[in-house]
């Protein structure tokens, strides 16, 4: 009668093993979440993504950095005193739009206008808003792409390839901004 009891104590300890085993992974599993604000305060730290953020978005420093592609490539272009007003009115299409007179939108005030309106006037100005910027954004980039046209007429040959070999400051990029040698 032993033996028909062994079968038995053996599966019951494998069950007991498996419980055991998979109540010890589900414990390793667990992970702690961090503290509220520490979760919230370390992207403004230095180097954090929020400080990293906003200093792609300092206008000195984007400005800074579009002036020292430009001289870059202008070099590799070797351009001619006869190419200069070319290239000085392709670079200047390719300055950033001033909007309306500002940088940008008042944010908070555009906020609060939306916030007294009913949801179906809300989502009208909304769309409003939004496709007065895409037409804004289309104008721009006819004006860049035109010049863009115009200037690369003014290119001999060989300076042609050396353009066309090169990355465009903003056309390689997703939206994350990751910036690339070329």
């Amino acid at each position: 009668m032993t033996c028909m009891f062994k079968p038995l104590k053996s599966v019951n300890t494998l069950i007991l093993a498996g419980i055991m085993a998979t109540t010890g992974l589900a414990a390793t599993a667990q992970t702690v979440a961090p503290p509220a604000a520490a979760a919230h305060a370390a992207p403004t730290q230095a180097g954090g993504h929020h400080s990293r953020h906003m200093e792609r978005h300092d206008p000195a420093k984007m400005q800074e950095h579009r002036a020292k592609r430009q001289a870059e490539l202008k070099a590799k272009l070797a351009i001619s005193p006869a190419q200069e007003a070319a290239w000085s009115a392709w670079t200047a299409a390719l300055q950033p739009q001033v909007r309306n007179g500002a940088q940008r939108p008042d944010h908070a005030a555009m906020r609060a206008e939306l916030e007294k309106l009913p949801t179906p006037q809300r989502i009208d100005r909304m769309n409003a808003l939004r496709t007065q910027r895409m037409s804004e954004m289309n104008t721009a980039m006819a004006k860049r792409g035109d010049a863009t046209k115009t200037f690369y007429a003014a290119l001999n040959v060989d300076q042609q390839k050396v353009f066309d070999s090169q990355r465009m400051d903003r056309g390689g990029k997703g939206h994350g901004g990751r910036h690339h040698k070329s």
